[in-house]
This record gives C-alpha cells, structure tokens and sequence, in this order.
C-alpha cells in the first residue's frame, strides 16, 4: 500500500547499528527523518551518511532524531561506517537500520513487491533512495525520492523540516525559497480580522490571498 502525506508512519520493529529498536517508541515525542539507500559500500550514499553525521548536531536543535537504511545487515554497516569516517570525516552517530530482509523497504513502498532478499546489486534496488519526515504525531509530513545517481541535499531537508515545524508550532506556510527568518505566508483560511488580532504589529496584503507576516521567532 502506498504511502501519503498525512497517514501515519507504519511502525516497525528492526535491528540497526546502535541495537534493537520499536520505531514509533524510539521517535517518542520527537520530529524523526528515515532516509534510505540501496547499498552499502555505494559511493553516494557513503558522502550521504557522513554529511548527515555533520548535521546531526543541527538536527538535535530541532528536536529531530535522524535514522538511515540500507538493504544490507547491521554487520556489512558497521564494516562500511570505518569508510564513511575515513573519506567524510565524521563518525556515524546515529542508527542505520539493518534491511537485508527488505522488510521496512517493502512496507513503506520503497522498492517493487517482488524483490526478494539474497544478493541484490544496488541496481536492483535502486528505487530505495527515499526520505520520510515524521512529526511527534507519527503522522507523514513530507516525502522525497531521489534516483541513484543524484545525491540528495541535506540542506534542503533541513530547511524542509524548518518549514514543517513553523507550519505546525504557529499555523502559517512558507514562500518560494523560504529560509528560517524570512516572512512567512498568513493562510487564506484565517480572515483579515483574525489576522490582525494575531498579528498586532500589522502583516502585508499583496492579494486578498496573498499575505506575509514577519516569521515568528522560535
């Protein structure tokens, strides 16, 4: 069954580098990323999983917990983690779900039905290459799917998850190329009087339908 914006997470319960984990109670009450891989031992993926441990960090300031996957065993992961530090730079410092067993692949839509376990190459799995940003909710917020041969911005799930959680702490939405600070878009579903009791120091009216405000400082 596909996945939508707006379903809940399926839970799943899963070895990964850092032990045994029940999905829905290891995200608790936090925002959580699952981002998936087709390989271990792949290149992008190895510039991925360092770039990721950098922010890591960033991530821990967003009440955000971070969890990769990628359809090999936790023991081939912590064989490739030694060449993710030495060519990155940084340490893996955050769990990589052991899914040689294609089990969370398969339940959350990332690779075809019938794909079976056993010696795979990573283009046979080259549709695991897939993002999933889950709210304190377990509700789906968002999803992203890349093709192999383009690594995936970081950055910009960053700022993805950025709009995601001012949309949902203060109920407004983001414009075009929206970084944190910016203003940010008043919804047609709150009328002019509601907003001007919410917004006292006033908001701008470019159309009936397009309003900004001044971001809310967090």
């Amino acid at each position: 069954m596909a996945i939508r914006i707006g379903d809940e997470a399926p839970n799943f319960n899963v070895n990964t580098t850092e032990g045994e984990i029940d999905f829905h109670k290891w995200i608790d009450s936090s925002w959580a990323i699952l981002f998936s891989h087709p390989k271990d031992f792949t290149p992008v993926c190895t510039t991925e999983l360092g770039y990721v441990a950098k922010l890591k960090p960033e991530f821990d300031k967003k009440n955000t917990k971070v969890i990769g996957l990628s359809t090999d065993s936790v023991e081939d992961h912590l064989s490739w983690a030694s060449d993710i530090s030495e060519t990155q730079g940084y340490e893996m410092n955050f769990p990589l779900i052991g899914d040689d067993n294609l089990i969370v692949s398969k339940l959350y839509d990332m690779i075809h039905p019938n794909a079976t376990p056993g010696e795979r190459t990573a283009q046979d799995n080259a549709t695991i290459r897939s993002v999933f940003i889950i709210g304190p909710d377990k509700l789906v917020k968002a999803m992203l799917v890349y093709p192999m041969s383009a690594g995936r911005s970081f950055d910009e799930i960053l700022r993805l998850l950025d709009a995601l959680q001012i949309n949902a702490e203060y109920q407004v939405a983001t414009p075009v190329n929206w970084k944190s600070g910016d203003d940010v878009v008043i919804p047609p579903t709150v009328s002019d009087e509601e907003a001007t009791k919410k917004y006292p120091e006033g908001y701008k009216t470019l159309k009936p339908y397009l309003r900004l405000v001044k971001s809310p400082k967090r």
